[in-house]
């Protein structure tokens, strides 16, 4: 049989990938022989239009017993058709026939047949449904069946052979699609502790991947590619791009599968988004149809969307050329492409599209074997069904979500599903169990989302639950863990600088933390609107800014483009820190605001702005009265009533500036507003204030009118009503400060403690009721005496309520306990207040903690400042005789301080002061006694003032003698003054001295640097001088050829000595002593053999190599002597006919005309330099000395 006219192309190698596309080795068409005679015949099969069935042709390959390849590439065109059954069904039928026709060779057709059918099953499981679709028949196979399929075909290939090569890629593809399957409920790392099913599936992928690239020699792309895909499902995401990146080197022309995807994959999940990005574009590049980088591709640009607020023109085209140009393209090329389904699907889901999110969710679901991916078609569903309000349906797909990634473990899963499940369970109302979600997954993911519910929902709490004295620590603890919640989110913001992150600054988190901190730190809770105020002008287009305005212009004119009712709460907060000038602003502009809103800009419907307009006039209102400007608090009240007459708060702040401006008229008006709205809670507080001021006081607790009043309130309005508690409270302190004496002690004893029960039933009321609580430490001072006990309350007091009332009695605690320092610094912080306690009241307290410091330090300081404050208050009362006496008694305790104290610890001048005030203090008693209503007995204040003409007598004394220590003093300082002073000169004097000497030194190291410097001139100069004729020695020395290079000057040669004579030898040392021209000659004239010896050591330095005491030719001296003479090798000559030795003398020692051309070579340390001699047998004598002292060195002998 002929074989067919087809190459399937080398296995499991480099060259089998010569074609980039999957099935690109599929022939278009096959010639099947037949047997028809002596000539063969063939039959062409067209392979790109097959028939839907394959039975006619698998009788006619039957029939034909033709080899097994055209069974498998009639089967290979099927299933690059999609019609993988198809290919299925023929191999299972070319496997049957070659059975039948006992075909077989050893089992190698079976083989081929098994690993083309087991590799057609996998492809199924690519194709293959995740889950059942909903509503489809029964005969839908998922991917468990097909991966069941594989298995049995791989098992039964393995009994057959199971070191047939292809098996192994075929095992790896198996274990990693069936790991694809698992859920683990702890991410896959590969270490060795991690025993999971998915780790171990992944694991044997990967040592079958091995196995093949051992049988291979490494040359099994497909297997490399099966262990970078292992290396990137364990997460080792390095090592799977480095693999990547050696196939894409190995075989660059690979693109299905593409490498290029999974080195872009790589470098994403390793945070490099742009080179990903350029990896997936080079994809695109090499085939343009490539489904999995056109999503990618959109993937990554719906990734940078997201990084700009939707108002920013960058998100809308990052946003459509994700979806229209990338995603789009790849939903089309493949319809069932899980990942594009699943990113198509959230696309329609912003655009309220659900039936078709449903559609794309369930593919995704379906046909991916990616269990995020899963996952999020999950999502998608969950999130369609919430809209709709399916509830039930929405938690349970929210839960499948979760528990596609790895849900099982409470450290991981989806996020964003649990926290759908935790909206559905608000919705619900299981609070609870909300919390205790929120909790555990706030502990392990600081979402934004998850805080901000979570901090909500405390939040919500603390402003639900009405708080009592049982439950004020679980409502603490709550605030203070809804603060924690709601800061970090804004902490978050905080950190994240870009666009996106501060556009998505939520202000309801902002608002919530402003209630939060609204008791405790108010200055906190206007920050935290300031912020929620910008955000709101930074919402505002920019086409919608005033035109021509700059600077606080246009920032008033954005106010008035925000909510009103943001503005109102910004200025009571101004309102409550006291600042009113800020806080009439905001009342103003948010008035103006109110006018400019309108209509709503979504439905023109006219929005009602009354009940603002109401709220803030009114609030405007109580500002101008808080500033002292009653007729404009008046003004804005009348114009309230005008629109709404029953208002009745208004009514009630007009009767009380009317009673202020004018006490007749306006009781007149508080009683006709309690007869006409008595039954209005506000009305009956405000008629109650009335009657505290115009109320005759009584002892009688009973008969009093204003506690009448409150007790009927109480009784029939509300028993818990904190005003009306407190209100009792102070009837009763206060009646109780009037009862005095030892029989009313009983009597005062239990209208104190009534006064303690009403403080504290108004505290378990309001917890927070600051005046209700300084009542209490009231109580506690006046009756009770423990002052610690109070001490503690009113700190606590003044951290919420600063009024002038809470540092004055701090201030007589402090005083009580002699802690005089700060008891000053109270009373001065309630004299900074001083709104609702009198200045003269806060400066005697002040004068008589000033007078009890002085009296109990005995200092003159504390009781001139206490004198000092006594005579403010004189000035502001001139005509009350008990400031008088305050005065008077100052001044005589600081005469009697003056006079007790020794001359050496008082002056002069306040000995005559003392006096001074003394005198008029004696006049102020006897005019103080003279006074109607003295502050004390007349006798006593007379008493006082003979007392203080005592004094005075003693004072005349002390001035006395303070005159006398005066002048003693002054002699004694006069002395010390001008011996200081002499002292002081002579210092001077040595000064002036050493800085003298200090300059003459100065000016002789100057001079002498000087002429060092000069010296050092000099020496530069004639080195400078020295180099230059060194140079010109140099330049001497050289020349220049006729081809422009430099090089030394040629020496001019002898003519040749005549026959018979000796001539120079070739070979000169470079170390050689040049001689002077005499010639050493041997026996009969002839001229001596040269021979071996070692150079002579002059007594001078040679001078270097190079130097010339010549013109540019170098003649030798000696010009008579005959042509036979040369000069010597040698150092000295030798022989009978010689009279002296030559010796090599320098350039300049000797007679010019001798020393003329000779060169002397520069002496190497270490080194002995010979002449090379013929003559063997001659023998030199050693240690004869020259002419100049030299000696000879012995030369060498062979």
């Amino acid at each position: 049989m002929a074989p067919a006219p087809l190459r399937n192309g080398s296995v499991n190698g480099i060259a089998a990938y010569s074609h980039t596309l999957r099935f690109s080795h599929v022939p278009p068409s096959i010639d099947i022989p037949v047997e028809g005679g002596e000539d063969q015949e063939a039959v062409e099969l067209d392979l790109t239009e097959l028939e839907s069935d394959p039975t006619e042709m698998c009788t006619l390959l039957e029939n034909e017993n033709v080899a097994k390849n055209y069974w498998m590439t009639i089967a290979l065109a099927y299933a690059k058709q999609g019609d993988v059954d198809r290919a299925i069904e023929i191999l299972n039928k070319g496997l049957i026939a070659r059975r039948n026709a006992n075909m077989y060779t050893g089992g190698d057709d079976r083989l081929g047949f098994l690993n083309a059918l087991c590799w057609m099953w996998l492809f199924k499981v690519r194709e293959a449904p995740r889950l059942v679709p909903e509503g489809s028949s029964s005969g839908v196979h998922t991917k468990e069946y097909y991966i069941n399929q594989a298995t049995s075909t791989l098992n039964e290939a393995s009994r057959v052979s199971p070191s047939y090569p292809p098996l192994f890629l075929a095992r790896g593809v198996l274990s990693l699609l069936r790991a694809s399957t698992l859920v683990s409920s702890k991410p896959t790392t590969g270490a060795k502790n991690d025993m999971s099913e998915r780790t171990e599936a992944l694991r044997q992928a990967q040592k079958c991947f091995q196995d093949a690239m051992r049988l291979s020699d490494g040359k099994n792309i497909m297997a490399m590619m099966g262990t970078a895909r292992v290396f990137f499902s364990m997460g080792r995401f390095v090592d799977a791009l480095s693999t990547y990146q050696r196939i894409l080197e190995r075989a660059p022309q690979l693109s299905d599968p593409d490498p290029r995807i999974g080195i872009g994959c790589c470098l994403w999940q390793l945070g490099h988004r742009d080179d990903a990005k350029n990896a997936w574009e080079r994809a695109l590049q090499v085939n343009a149809n490539s489904k999995q980088a056109n999503t990618l591709l959109g993937i990554y640009y719906l990734q940078l969307s997201s990084k700009f607020p939707t108002s920013d023109p960058a998100f809308a085209s990052n946003y459509k050329m994700a979806m229209q140009q990338y995603t789009q393209k790849a939903y089309k090329l493949d319809q069932k492409l899980p990942l594009a389904c699943a990113t198509f699907g959230s696309y329609f889901l912003t655009r309220q599209t659900l039936h078709t999110v449903e559609k794309l969710a369930r593919a995704a679901i379906e046909y991916t074997d990616v269990n995020a991916i899963a996952s999020d078609g999950w999502y998608l569903l969950a999130r369609k069904e919430h809209q709709q309000g399916n509830l039930k349906k929405a938690k349970e797909y929210y839960t499948k979500a979760d528990q596609a990634r790895a849900g099982n473990d409470k450290e991981k899963g989806y996020l964003p599903a649990r926290f759908g499940v935790a909206q559905i369970d608000v919705i619900e109302e299981k609070l609870s169990q909300v919390k205790y979600d929120l909790d555990k997954m706030a502990q392990t993911n600081k979402s934004v989302e998850v805080l901000t519910l979570l901090g909500t929902l405390y939040a919500e709490q603390v402003f639900s639950e009405k708080l009592t004295a049982s439950n004020k620590d679980d409502i603490a603890q709550w605030r203070k863990k809804a603060i924690t919640l709601l800061e970090s989110v804004r902490n978050q913001w905080k950190d994240k600088k870009d666009s996106k992150s501060q556009s998505s600054a939520d202000a309801s988190v902002l608002i919530n933390l402003a209630r939060l901190y609204e008791l405790d730190h108010p200055e906190k809770s206007l920050q935290a609107l300031k912020q929620v105020e910008q955000i709101e002008i930074d919402a505002i287009p920019e086409e919608e800014y005033p035109e021509g305005l700059e600077g606080d212009a246009q920032t008033l004119a954005l106010q008035e483009m925000i909510p009103p009712p943001l503005l109102n709460n910004e200025g009571c907060f101004h309102f409550q820190a006291e600042k009113y000038q800020e806080a009439r602003h905001y009342f103003q502009t948010a008035l103006t605001a109110c006018v400019k809103v309108g209509t709503k800009d979504d439905d023109d419907e006219p929005v009602d702005t009354d009940a603002f307009v109401t709220t803030i006039s009114y609030n405007l209102g109580r500002t101008y009265e808080a500033e002292g400007n009653l007729e404009k608090a008046q003004e804005v009240y009348e114009g309230l009533l005008s629109r709404h007459p029953n208002y009745v708060d208004a009514q009630v702040r007009l009767a009380f500036i009317s009673y202020q401006l004018d006490p007749e008229a306006g009781a007149k008006e508080m009683q006709a507003l309690f007869e006409s709205e008595g039954d209005n809670l506000n009305v009956r507080v405000i008629y109650g204030w009335f009657l505290n001021r115009t109320k005759k006081r009584t002892a009688d607790f009973a008969a009093d009118a204003e506690q009448r009043l409150n007790k009927h309130t109480l009784l029939n309005f509300d028993r818990t009503d904190p005003y009306l508690l407190t209100s009792m409270g102070n009837i009763c302190l206060s009646i109780a400060r009037e009862m005095r004496g030892e029989k009313e002690k009983d009597r005062r004893g239990k209208t104190y403690d009534k006064a303690f029960e009403f403080f504290d039933f108004a505290l378990k009321a309001d917890p927070y009721n600051a005046y209700a609580a300084q009542g209490l430490a009231i109580v506690v001072i006046e009756h009770r005496r423990d002052l610690t006990g109070a001490l503690q309350i009113l700190g606590n007091v003044r951290e919420t309520m600063r009024d002038a009332t809470v540092y004055m009695n701090l201030g007589h605690v402090f005083h009580e306990l002699r802690q005089f320092t700060r008891a000053i610094e109270s009373y001065e912080a309630a004299l900074a207040k001083k709104e609702r306690v009198s200045e003269i009241t806060i400066l005697t307290a002040l004068g008589r903690v000033w007078h009890t410091k002085g009296r109990t330090e005995k200092s003159l300081v504390a009781m001139n400042q206490s004198l000092e404050y006594s005579r403010r208050v004189l000035v502001l009362e001139p005509n009350s005789p008990h400031y008088q006496f305050n005065v008077a008694f100052v001044q005589f305790q600081i005469a009697q301080i003056i006079c007790s104290l020794p001359a050496t610890q008082r002056t002069l001048e306040a000995v005559e002061l003392a006096a001074t005030d003394l005198a008029s203090a004696i006049d102020a008693f006897v005019t103080v006694a003279k006074h109607a209503y003295p502050p004390y007995p007349r006798s006593d204040l007379e008493q006082r003032a003979n007392m203080g003409r005592t004094v005075a007598k003693q004072l005349e004394r002390a001035l006395d003698e303070q005159r006398k220590h005066h002048a003693a003093s002054h002699d004694k300082l006069a002395a010390a003054k001008a011996l200081r002073e002499a002292e002081l000169q002579k210092r001077i004097d040595a000064q002036k001295a050493r800085e003298a000497e200090a300059e003459a030194r100065r000016a002789r190291v100057l001079a002498e640097r000087a002429e060092l410097e000069e010296q050092d001139r000099k020496l530069r100069e004639e080195a400078i001088k020295r180099r230059e004729e060194e140079r010109a020695k140099d330049e001497e020395a050289w020349t220049t050829d006729s081809q422009g290079e430099r090089k030394k000057r040629a020496r001019v040669k002898r003519a040749p000595a005549e026959k018979g004579g000796k001539r120079r030898s070739k070979k000169r040392n470079s170390e050689d002593v040049v001689s002077d021209g005499h010639l050493s000659e041997g026996e009969g004239g002839a001229p001596r053999k040269s021979k071996k010896r070692r150079l002579e050591r002059g007594n001078k330095r040679a001078e270097p190599k190079g130097k010339y005491k010549s013109s540019d030719k170098i003649i030798d001296s000696d010009e008579e002597a005959g042509p036979d003479e040369e000069m010597a090798e040698g150092t000295a000559g030798e022989g009978t006919g010689g009279e002296s030795s030559a010796v090599a003398t320098p350039a300049g020692a000797g007679d010019s005309d001798a020393d003329e051309g000779v060169v002397v070579q520069p002496k190497q340390r270490g080194k002995r330099n010979v002449v090379e001699d013929d003559d063997d047998d001659e023998d030199e004598d050693e240690g004869a000395e020259n002419g100049d002292g030299d000696v000879q060195m012995a030369e060498n002998s062979e």
